[in-house]
């Protein structure tokens, strides 16, 4: 029996309504501290003129504690922010250079560009108060379809189950609301744009999505099991589509990986090694699966953060990072992971590590404040 199996009986026998309550309806708890360990990320760079067309290759973070985006020379730091709407989570880039951001409030657009938001675009359903932290309601996991014509983004609505939202991007309108799973933490769409996921945090699961019905099904996903309910660590945060057969990839605690067939609905359970509680996720263009670890739940119950990088082989490579992060990019050539240092639980950090694939070197840079969603260029 591993550590967490034995945390999880432990937990059963002591008695989960009491974590859950003591958790604020959540496994990953928002911490105040904002300074990282080891001391602060270092100073941003010159500022773009206002005037200037934005240069390919830059960074843009969602800023969590700011309501901005912030763009980020990736040797340098952040040049440029943008205020989009009340503490945004996930953002999606199209190839139109316009990003689409979740926000409390809405869906803002931004002419990444020109560095200018061209609307905020309101929910459909009613998240409650307009407010911030981990479990605030509003948009969280957001994608774009491979054509660009529609956005989804999952709308998170406290103490119920969330929605997806479906917007047309030419006319920039909500066109249809979809019911999914708890705290819609990431949103996937298939390669050819047929299905869309929906990571549902709170109800261990999937929601696959037909684009063309907008029929959902649910499909569990909880390799360790759903005992704990709302005050379990041990649930889906991210995924990947994977291109070559168009399974999803969903990591857990640097220990299983979730392999689901969307199409069967079958999970296949493959080993990890980072052990840390694990959260963004992505692939490079040859493959490579890179997960972000970001500590061990309790004291001594697993490793510190980390970046692993997973091999189609499932070989891994596990690079040690310096304090909590959340998210990850990877650079166009595939030889870089920028990693968001903003978090949902034990503290965060302004800024985005960067990470040389090849060697595991890191470097920091400032961005922005507690960034979480990040994109390149």
């Amino acid at each position: 029996m591993n550590a967490h199996d034995r945390l999880l009986l432990d937990g059963a026998r002591r008695g989960f309504a009491a974590v859950a309550a003591a958790l604020l309806l959540g496994a990953c708890a928002q911490h105040a501290a904002s300074v990282p360990p080891g001391g602060p990320a270092p100073s941003a760079a010159s500022p773009l003129p206002a005037t200037a067309a934005t240069p390919q290759g830059l960074l843009l973070t969602a800023d969590f504690g700011a309501d901005t985006v912030t763009f980020v020379d990736p040797g340098r730091g952040a040049v440029a922010s943008v205020a989009v709407g009340r503490a945004p989570y996930g953002l999606a880039v199209g190839a139109d250079g316009r990003a689409w951001v979740a926000t409390v409030q809405g869906v803002a657009v931004v002419d990444t560009r020109t560095r200018v938001r061209r609307a905020l675009i309101p929910y459909r359903t009613g998240t409650g108060p307009v407010t911030d932290g981990e479990y605030r309601g509003g948009g969280m996991g957001i994608a774009l379809s491979p054509d660009g014509r529609q956005a989804y983004v999952g709308v998170n609505v406290p103490g119920t189950t969330g929605v997806l939202e479906v917007l047309d991007t030419a006319s920039a309108a909500v066109t249809a609301v979809v019911p999914v799973g708890r705290r819609p933490f990431d949103v996937d769409v298939s390669p050819d744009g047929t299905e869309v996921y929906v990571t549902g945090h709170d109800s261990f699961d999937v929601t696959a999505v037909a684009a063309g019905s907008l029929r959902p099904r649910r499909i569990e996903v909880a390799p360790y099991g759903t005992e704990g309910g709302l005050g379990s660590w041990l649930k889906p945060h991210y995924a990947v589509v994977r291109p070559a057969d168009g399974k999803l990839l969903l990591p857990f605690e640097g220990e299983r990986l979730a392999v689901v067939d969307p199409r069967t609905g079958r999970t296949r359970i493959e080993p990890m090694t980072a052990d840390t509680h694990q959260h963004g996720a992505a692939l490079t263009a040859d493959g490579r699966l890179l997960v972000v670890g970001t500590g061990a739940v309790r004291p001594g119950d697993g490793r510190g953060p980390s970046l692993t990088v997973r091999s189609p082989d499932g070989a891994e490579r596990v690079y040690p990072l310096q304090g909590p992060h959340e998210d990850v990019a990877v650079s166009r050539d595939g030889r870089t992971a920028y990693v968001t240092g903003g978090h949902t639980r034990d503290g965060y950090w302004n800024g985005v590590t960067v990470v040389d694939l090849d060697t595991g070197a890191t470097r920091r840079l400032a961005a922005g404040a507690r960034p979480l969603g990040i994109a390149v260029l």
